[in-house]
């Protein structure tokens, strides 16, 4: 097997997008997590752009142990020299520098000619390789560069000393076709091509990065530069989870990475929090959709043999499992499956056959059906699910005061209550039915939607809450958020027994 390396540029590029900048210590987390994930190389940050660039790469070097630690820089002699001091503490280190080599670039952004531009781009190689053994060199806007010159460029830096060749598609311009041609062309007109790695580094302008970084790794790339979630500049980078996947389920091309797959959704979660930027529900791999099913085709499909419509396990991703999701275009097949959930295994065919002509009337009235929907059709009482109610919830909040929350809930006709603080009124209040529950339980997603519009907003909730390996769902809608938060909360704590 081929050995693919992953470089990640989350902590560089990824943050470039407005609004998802990160403070140090919210940068060593995703550097630890992107560790564990098998990460190999990290792009820790642009040092000379700002102090706290400079900061984050010195911290991140001390954090990390096993991922190799990169900095960016322009071929500028300053900039490298303050890589390589913010460098210091890495205990594997690499200088990242490179300079435009498109017309558009030498012409309209840098000023000079192609001469000059190899004559700058070995001269920042060897200033780099004085600091460090591992140097990258990139050629901005390869993508639009014409294949000869970006050759002879190669060739040069090579000689001087790079390790590895990053040949981005800055723009986002190319077809799979066209950059495959363009690595192609490099492997067999660059004479020293195999003293280097070739790397990728795609943007989704045209929302082809991953097609173009495969096409890439078919023609001779070995490493791969991406972001977790895709997310980048204008319409962002290359996925990780896109790729690694894609590699790991064609094993056939007889490519490997270092990643543990069952940490992606773990790490495309945390990124997503952290940086503010919510995942769309249909994104491959990671969305909330991306392994549920609503089509009565699919779910029977699904049901009888999950490889009928998944050629992904979701358990290889870390989700626990596919989400069969009921629907109008829902069949018997699907509803029988939850009502199985439920506990309501025994139903005749003719039983099964009156609910579900009932379903399908309520389901083309409402956008989805909640399980006490579905227990109220086959005679159910809510009450009965219901073991824990919610009987009053007073928060305190504000600037400059302690958030608490103070809860009364009926478990079973028995009574509780208690105050607890926390990091808002939201914590606080689900900090204190924790405290009256007391089961291992954890928040794995948190969504408000907003149902109705104006100051009065009534506010959806929907909640997953992982307890003993399972996941749970919980829903509930409120003109208060915080009521709404705690009763979605307790929604889903009611479908385990406590």
């Amino acid at each position: 097997m081929d050995r693919l390396y992953i470089f990640d540029t989350t902590l560089r590029d990824g943050e470039q997008v407005p609004g998802c900048q990160l403070n140090t210590v919210e940068k060593i987390e995703v550097a630890k997590t992107l560790e564990s994930l098998g990460v190999d190389v990290i792009e820790a940050g642009f040092p000379v752009s700002s102090p706290g660039d400079f900061k984050s790469v010195v911290e991140l070097s001390k954090a990390i142990t096993w991922s190799t630690i990169c900095a960016l820089t322009r071929a500028v002699e300053n900039d490298i020299n303050v890589a390589a001091e913010a460098l210091q503490y890495a205990k594997r280190k690499r200088i990242h520098t490179g300079i435009g080599t498109s017309e558009y670039h030498i012409k309209h952004k840098l000023n000079s000619n192609r001469e000059e531009i190899i004559e700058r781009a070995v001269s920042a190689v060897k200033h780099a390789k004085k600091y460090v053994e591992d140097v990258e060199f990139y050629a901005e806007d390869a993508g639009r560069t014409e294949n000869e010159y970006l050759a002879r460029v190669v060739e040069a830096v090579i000689k001087a000393g790079a390790t590895v060749v990053n040949i981005p598609d800055t723009t986002g311009y190319c077809l799979p076709n066209e950059y495959a041609q363009k690595i192609k062309y490099l492997t067999e007109n660059v004479s020293n091509i195999h003293k280097a790695v070739i790397a990728t580094h795609c943007h989704n302008d045209l929302g082809m990065a991953t097609a173009n970084s495969i096409a890439g790794i078919m023609n001779g790339a070995r490493q791969v530069e991406v972001t977790v979630n895709g997310i980048g500049e204008r319409a962002g980078n290359t996925a990780l989870e896109e790729v690694v996947m894609a590699i790991k389920s064609h094993k056939e091309l007889g490519i490997e990475t270092n990643i543990n797959t069952k940490k992606i959704w773990e790490t495309s979660k945390l990124v997503s929090t952290l940086m503010n930027m919510p995942v769309q529900p249909n994104k491959a791999i990671v969305g909330r959709n991306a392994f549920a099913h609503s089509s009565g085709i699919h779910q029977d499909g699904v049901l009888k043999h999950r490889e009928n419509y998944e050629i992904i396990d979701p358990k290889e991703v870390g989700i626990d499992e596919n989400s069969i999701v009921l629907t109008a275009r829902s069949g018997r097949a699907a509803l029988k499956h939850r009502l199985a959930t439920l506990g309501i295994a025994e139903i005749s065919q003719e039983q099964l056959d009156e609910v579900y002509q009932q379903f399908l009337l309520l389901a083309d009235r409402k956008k989805s059906l909640s399980d006490s929907d579905i227990l109220t059709l086959v005679g159910e009482r809510e009450v009965v699910r219901k073991k824990i109610t919610l009987d009053y919830l007073q928060v305190l909040c504000g600037k400059g005061v302690k958030q608490v929350a103070t809860i009364g809930i009926d478990i079973a006709g028995e009574k509780f209550e208690t105050t607890a603080s926390g990091n808002g009124p939201v914590d606080a209040s689900i900090k204190a039915v924790k405290d009256i529950i007391r089961r291992q339980m954890l928040i794995q997603e948190f969504l408000i939607q907003a149902i109705t519009k104006g100051s009065d907003d009534v506010g959806k909730v929907h909640i997953q809450v992982e307890y003993n390996g399972k996941i749970y769902y919980g829903f509930a809608a409120n003109t208060d958020i915080v009521t709404a938060s705690v009763e979605a909360f307790i929604d889903a704590v009611n479908k385990f027994s406590v």
